[in-house]
């Protein structure tokens, strides 16, 4: 009966194709060592997330997206200086998910997310770590198993203003084997399911900012990566419970900035108007490691 309550509670987020949502994402990760550029010493990055998405009906073609999205990421920023190590810094952000997902017809539909949040180190948490960013996406039923998307999503940052188009689609094979979830440049998901294992590839791209407040160090750091991995993952750890294992290459950069110091504009991979003072080293890419336990509800 739960589970019945739930897909008819899901549908108009899913929009046709995909016959699963994710309710509840938790990783781990962990970087294997990411070297200082031009200068003696390394660092590594681990890193915590929370992903979820609780919708509210309104009625058969309208849903209300409500949830959130929480990380913790931790390493050094700086190598060590006079044989002293650099203290680790965890740069937090928590994201409100708020937004409305609707159908039109047979083959249209459009989802609207906004994205407030408060990215910081969480030391004096004032106005100066809060950002707003939000998505746009207009969906088209091709056929039963393909759906293709168009958006764009946007956000202001600490480094300025950042935006990107999506375009993708989703496809699932005939057999229901073969899945492929695309939304480029922002992330890829290529799988193939055999029995209770699926194995695939995915990619991920991020570009963010942290206001640092500890020290009064008038200061924040620029994230910039792009992720690629393999993974395997167990379908039936417990019911509606996966359990995935990532191997792959991520090319975090935590660059410090001068609070204040920032580009004119930023599109897709491009800074625009970018003549800041990067304050620490270049943080050099590493292999990485992530566990990721997924409550996935079948529709």
């Amino acid at each position: 009966m739960i589970k019945l309550y739930l897909a008819i509670l899901l549908f108009p987020i899913i929009c046709f194709s995909q016959d699963y949502v994710d309710v509840l994402k938790l990783g781990y990760g962990r970087s294997f060592q990411n070297n200082f550029e031009g200068v003696e010493g390394s660092t590594y990055i681990s890193t915590l997330e929370a992903n979820l998405t609780l919708p509210i009906v309104l009625n058969k073609n309208n849903a209300i997206i409500t949830g959130g999205i929480f990380s913790r990421n931790r390493l050094q920023l700086y190598p060590p200086q006079n044989g002293l190590e650099s203290p680790f810094t965890n740069l937090y952000s928590t994201t409100l998910k708020v937004g409305l997902s609707s159908t039109f017809s047979e083959r249209w539909g459009m989802t609207l997310v906004f994205l407030p949040k408060i990215a910081s180190d969480y030391h004096d948490v004032s106005s100066n770590d809060f950002f707003m960013g939000g998505f746009g996406i207009l969906k088209y039923q091709k056929r039963e198993n393909v759906l293709y998307r168009f958006g764009l999503y946007s956000s202001s940052e600490a480094f300025g203003f950042y935006t990107t188009p999506i375009l993708g689609w989703y496809s699932l094979s005939k057999d229901r084997k073969i899945e492929m979830d695309i939304f480029m440049p922002i992330s890829v998901d290529i799988n193939y399911t055999s029995g209770e294992f699926t194995y695939g590839f995915s990619y991920f791209g991020i570009g963010r900012s942290f206001n640092l407040e500890q020290n009064d160090l008038n200061q924040y750091v620029q994230l910039n990566s792009l992720e690629f991995a393999g993974y395997a993952q167990y379908n039936r750890l417990f019911k509606n419970t996966i359990l995935r294992a990532k191997l792959g290459y991520a090319s975090d950069d935590y660059e410090v900035h001068t609070y204040g110091d920032k580009i004119d504009f930023g599109f897709i991979a491009f800074n625009f108007g970018d003549d800041r003072q990067q304050n620490n080293p270049k943080i050099q890419g590493s292999m990485f490691f992530k566990l990721e336990l997924i409550y996935r509800i079948q529709l």
